[in-house]
């Protein structure tokens, strides 16, 4: 990977925050693009926020975004461009936690800090058979403070990425190497024939189900489009009219719907109706589909109407975007 021995402090903070919750082979093309868009932070700080969403776009989690946009503000216009040096200053800055200040602190500074992910955390819980959930407060103390015990304070830096790549290519979640790992014969877990156990977790993740209806409404002028401003999934990415119900409705009864009409108006055009779309994020899964229509409305409250080619500047949930995928004549 490309930051692997990177001693840039910008370049492995960019990193560390595109691999939050997001697999290192989506995040490797992300981070190429933002490294060649945005070469250093004062770069970042100075492009406008709806470019840098755009090029987050489809990565998910866009918080993150966020926070990496303020962050990049901060440290160009507060601290003259100069990226902070030590593991304190790091975690005062927005979006940054204790493990992102631990990875910054130690291969940017080589300064003796402790890099605790999902990865160390299944090392540590399996090789001394750890039965503290993971996954609560107490737990993710108490392996913080047991990586910080082992951390090779002269060199942590190359201890912190051995063993975070240990757990990533031998130590794995599935199908783990076990036959071809060197700690075997001293793994507590691989010992007692319990790999699977490991790491130990409290908490079981509780999915809400959202069902979303796009109304995809304009005319020679453009299309209605809104921010989603408010305080949700997909903050400040744009979407289409939305109709929001907690189950399935068939298209016929959205058509029928007094919500629709409104949109709608008197006189439309229905140009297609599309197939149920789904997406899975972490706490969610969003269902829905899309009607597309043709409209002689020139307003909408709480919407913009947008000319097609601003639609492309603008960044779109995948949700929306697989949509557009499909509907090549469309954008």
């Amino acid at each position: 990977m490309p930051w692997k021995g990177e001693k840039d402090p910008y370049k492995i903070w960019l990193s560390e925050i595109i691999l939050q919750q997001t697999r290192v082979d989506q995040g490797l093309e992300y981070y190429n693009r933002y490294v060649k868009k945005y070469p250093a932070i004062k770069k970042l700080a100075g492009a406008h926020e709806t470019e840098v969403f755009k090029l987050w776009e489809g990565l998910g989690y866009y918080t993150r975004c966020r926070n990496l946009i303020a962050t990049a503000k901060f440290i160009a216009n507060t601290l003259d461009g100069k990226f902070p040096d030590s593991y304190d200053a790091i975690l005062k800055l927005k979006g940054i936690g204790p493990y992102t200040a631990a990875a910054i602190a130690s291969f940017a500074y080589n300064l003796p800090y402790a890099v605790v992910d999902g990865n160390v955390m299944r090392v540590l819980a399996r090789y001394f058979g750890i039965n503290t959930a993971s996954d609560n407060t107490e737990g993710k103390k108490y392996f913080t403070s047991l990586a910080g015990k082992l951390l090779d304070k002269k060199e942590p830096a190359l201890y912190n990425q051995a063993i975070m790549d240990f757990g990533a290519t031998v130590c794995k979640p599935q199908l783990p190497l076990c036959s071809q790992c060197v700690l075997k014969n001293e793994c507590t877990a691989y010992i007692a024939n319990e790999i699977e156990k490991y790491p130990v977790k409290e908490n079981k993740l509780v999915k809400k189900e959202r069902w979303l209806y796009y109304i995809v409404a304009g005319n020679k002028e453009g299309y209605f489009i809104r921010n989603r401003s408010q305080k949700d999934i997909w903050q400040n990415l744009h979407e289409f009219i939305l109709i929001e119900k907690e189950n399935l409705v068939e298209p016929g009864k959205i058509l029928a719907g007094a919500a629709f009409k409104k949109i709608a108006g008197e006189n439309f055009e229905i140009l297609g109706i599309s197939k149920i779309y789904k997406q899975q994020l972490t706490h969610q899964t969003i269902q829905g589909f899309f009607i597309h229509i043709k409209t002689t409305k020139k307003k909408m409250e709480g919407y913009e109407l947008i000319a097609k080619p601003r639609i492309r500047q603008l960044a779109f949930p995948r949700f929306i975007t697989t949509w557009f995928d499909d509907e090549k004549s469309f954008i």
